[in-house]
């Protein structure tokens, strides 16, 4: 994060003596260039987009006076879906001179949102997902593909769904979804190879480069082409499809060898290990801690909590065990996402499998059955349709508060405070889609404040994408596995990367193009590319895939740490040519 703030900071700092050295000229709507965008339902003939293709980015050469009723009167800037309207909170509520001001308190904001973003995905979106697999009877190697990936993926897949939602900002998804490719690849790749050299599996290894090297060249011909359909947009989701099959079956033939090897029928199987993401090993890793603890502060005698105290304690973030032996700085962190977790407490359920009780809090339980079906329908299209009268007279969100009432006060009558009830697991199922509402809630934000940046500092949605979206949504996975790595795992590190990317890759395009064919009468998305950039950065992404499918086989799959210096050199020497491409300064 530091590195983000430092990058963003150099950069207000270079264009802003840009535009305030530029003359201000007014332009009126009714002179602007008709609205041609770098994703388009149709092209006007003769029209010729701007940089960005958005309308909004012509605020900026306006003088102080008019841009507040501009951004009011231009679609562009207030089409967001968030909840709060920036260009207007930033035009009409902050003065010219404290615009700066502005630009720091969105960077701020921006870091609170990623931390709500990661918060959301590891302790309520994944638990809940973990407790789906468990309960479908799913094995390893399934749910690690599947729901364990989804958990891993969602801030990066909301992210790039909530880009792809409107043209002006379509830009931030191939951004962020190629930057944080390039990232991983090898930033975090180099990394786990400076901590851990080590060999990796190497059937493993070359179906995950080989997949993902298909997605990527695929997606680069549709750039190329310049539209997309609804047919290749299914075609994402089915080549994901393959890839999991693909590890399923592997796993089978290997697992058959092993057993005719040792004669003997139950393997935990090492491409079994490697599939699973990161997060997993946190959550075990976690979990045996807490059993730990738990068992070690458990009472001797038994004792009866009251009904308040169960619901109280089920609110409380903090665990007085640990806070004792956190670092200061940890401490700070943790008071700050405070008022946060107690209103996700609240709102989301969350079942654990790994508990006796599987997390049942009987008065906590019964509040979700309210609170989670109303953050569904006031967050869902920023509240658009929970706000809809029902006869011209109640409100949607009235209704569900009625009905939801009923049948919480159903289940608290008819349960008890020691035992779950059969249908519990159907929390997991409304934690799940809780979770993953308020994870497109936050997404939206990010876009919304990304777009804001970019319009202010005349950058472009690519860049944006590949450095602040690509860092804020990458950099919890990059900690994650260069910390397994450390502790002795690095193939289920690597395995992570790779795995995590594909389904990034694959679901977020495919999915977000898939819901705007939906929307378009000829099934049919326009894809334009901002300029070079885009070139750079899909040759790039393309060269590092072929750099690991050819030097990795040639040193026998042995990820040294002159590997892996070469590596880190690689992305710094791709993140100067973006940059420079981007100030034009290197121009092809």
């Amino acid at each position: 994060m530091r590195a983000q703030l430092l990058v963003l900071f150099c950069t207000v700092a270079l264009r802003w003596d840009r535009v305030s050295c530029q003359k201000s000229v007014y332009v009126s709507n009714t002179h602007l260039v008709p609205h041609v965008n770098v994703w388009r339902s149709d092209r006007p003939g003769g029209v010729t987009p701007n940089r960005n293709g958005d309308e909004c980015d012509e605020v900026m050469n306006l003088s102080a006076s008019q841009r507040c009723e501009f951004v009011k009167n231009t679609p562009d800037c207030t089409s967001d879906d968030g909840f709060i309207k920036y260009p207007v909170v930033t035009f009409c509520l902050f003065p010219p001179n404290l615009l700066p001001l502005a630009i720091t308190l969105y960077v701020i904001w921006l870091f609170v949102l990623f931390l709500l973003l990661g918060l959301i995905a590891s302790d309520f979106f994944c638990p809940n997902l973990s407790a789906i697999s468990s309960t479908m009877r799913l094995t390893h190697n399934v749910a690690g593909v599947t729901f364990l990936a989804l958990g891993n993926g969602a801030p990066d897949v909301f992210s790039a769904m909530a880009a792809f939602s409107h043209p002006q900002t379509a830009g931030l998804a191939v951004g962020a979804l190629f930057g944080a490719g390039i990232f991983v690849t090898t930033v975090v790749a180099g990394s786990i190879a400076l901590v851990k050299p080590f060999t990796v599996a190497s059937r493993p290894f070359l179906r995950d480069v080989v997949f993902y090297m298909a997605a990527v060249f695929w997606t680069f011909n549709i750039l190329y082409k310049g539209h997309i359909s609804m047919g290749e947009a299914v075609g994402y989701l089915a080549l994901y499809i393959a890839y999991v099959l693909t590890v399923i079956v592997s796993a089978c033939i290997y697992n058959h060898q092993k057993h005719q090897l040792n004669g003997s029928a139950q393997t935990t199987g090492r491409e079994q290990g490697e599939i699973l993401p990161s997060d997993s090993y946190r959550e075990i890793q976690s979990g045996s801690i807490q059993a730990h603890d738990e068992g070690e502060y458990e009472p001797l005698l038994p004792y009866t909590q009251s009904t308040t105290q169960i619901f109280l304690n089920a609110i409380n973030p903090v665990d007085n065990r640990t806070w004792r032996r956190q670092h200061w700085s940890a401490r700070v962190l943790k008071v700050i996402k405070v008022p946060v977790e107690v209103l996700l407490l609240l709102t989301i359920p969350v079942v654990d499998t790994d508990k006796e009780d599987h997390n049942w809090k009987r008065p906590l339980n019964c509040l979700h059955i309210i609170t989670g079906p109303l953050v569904c329908v006031l967050t869902f299209q920023s509240g658009k349709y929970g706000l809809l009268l029902i006869e011209g007279e109640v409100p949607v969100w009235v209704l569900v508060l009625c009905i939801a009432v009923f049948l919480s006060g159903i289940v608290f009558f008819t349960t008890t405070n020691e035992h779950p009830p059969r249908y519990h697991f159907l929390y997991s199922l409304l934690g799940f889609v809780v979770s993953a509402l308020w994870i497109s809630t936050v997404a939206s934000e990010i876009v919304s404040v990304l777009h804001l940046l970019g319009v202010v500092l005349r950058l472009s949605n690519t860049v944006l994408g590949l450095t602040l979206l690509a860092w804020g949504n990458s950099i919890g996975d990059c900690f994650a596995d260069i910390t397994i790595a450390r502790q002795g795992y690095p193939r289920m590190a690597i395995s992570a990367c790779f795995g995590g990317i594909i389904f990034n890759m694959l679901f977020g395009v495919g999915l977000g193009c898939l819901l705007q064919t939906f929307q378009n009468k000829n099934n049919v998305v326009m894809l334009e590319p901002e300029g070079m950039l885009c070139w750079v950065l899909s040759g790039a992404l393309g060269l590092s895939l072929i750099f690991s499918f050819i030097l990795v086989p040639l040193q026998c799959f042995h990820l040294s740490r002159v590997y892996g210096i070469f590596l880190l050199i690689f992305y710094v020497a791709f993140l100067i040519v973006a940059l420079l491409t981007e100030f034009r300064i290197i121009q092809f």
